[in-house]
């Protein structure tokens, strides 16, 4: 699943994206995976916390000294640390809604990183019934939108983040159960397909593990013995443009994470890039 870094050019980029799901509450499981995967640009999503209250301390000792923020207090928010200089380039609306899910920085050498945390959409899927999955639809719809007119423009750039849909039959534990369960439901994996399509966006992940393969970063609270039942989904993508494909090294879930006290239940994923 994963290969190791080849020296080339300016060398491997570690890029890790993770939903911490509070980032407060578990800053001991976000030290121990620093300390061991040091990864050179970290991606979060559901920080949960106000940029004015974020707990820079630990990120700054690990040698992140270039920090982009955009949080809320309670839910959401998203975050990009990086050991080398980064620079601000957008912070998109999805949907028209300021709900602190989406930030983007640009690399020394040009390339664009994205980071989102799309809506989960509740338990509902029924756009009419239910407001939250309506929306996440849209941001959908919107995000399609947004990687047609990219591909129009060209160029280097890198989508990750909890995009809460596992798109493909081996992405779920159960496909046939799952098909009105939201993230897997026809409507929200045929949506994902097109905007992927829309770009020519690459799965950096699926790039070394086959889609015949299960796959999957994400494990319910729910299941008291979560890695026996194995019930997982996989709602978390690193995803690059065609200029970037030949530039993949590998990719590897952190499935250990999730076995962690107080874990995410969401597992890192690591995405290794020669980035020039």
């Amino acid at each position: 699943m994963s290969k190791k870094p080849v020296k080339a050019g300016g060398g491997p980029v570690k890029l890790a994206t993770w939903n911490i799901n509070s980032v407060r509450a578990r800053l001991d499981l976000m030290g121990a995976f620093l300390k061991q995967h040091d990864p050179d640009i970290l991606c979060l999503q559901e920080t949960k916390v106000r940029d004015d209250e974020f707990p820079h301390e630990l990120f700054e000792q690990r040698g992140y000294a270039h920090r982009l923020i955009h949080g809320q207090p309670g839910y959401n928010g998203v975050a990009i640390f990086a050991k080398r200089a980064i620079t601000l380039k957008e912070k998109l609306n999805l949907a028209g809604r300021d709900d602190r899910r989406h930030i983007a920085a640009e690399l020394a050498d040009g390339t664009i990183l994205h980071n989102y945390y799309v809506p989960a959409g509740g338990d509902i899927p029924d756009p009419v019934a239910n407001d939250k999955f309506a929306h996440k639809l849209e941001v959908l719809a919107g995000m399609t939108k947004w990687s047609a007119a990219l591909k129009k423009k060209g160029g280097k750039e890198i989508l990750v983040g909890d995009l809460n849909i596992a798109p493909l039959e081996t992405d779920v534990w159960s496909h046939k159960q799952l098909l009105k369960i939201v993230s897997h439901t026809p409507v929200e994996t045929e949506g994902m397909l097109k905007m992927q399509a829309a770009r020519g966006w690459v799965d950096a992940v699926r790039h070394f593990v086959p889609p015949s393969e299960k796959l999957y970063s994400w494990w319910s609270y729910r299941s008291a013995n979560w890695e026996a039942a194995d019930k997982g989904r996989r709602l978390d993508h690193v995803w690059v443009s065609p200029e970037l494909q030949g530039k993949l090294v590998g990719a590897q879930v952190i499935k250990a994470m999730r076995g962690m006290e107080k874990a995410s239940d969401h597992a890192p994923i690591i995405v290794t890039l020669n980035l020039g």
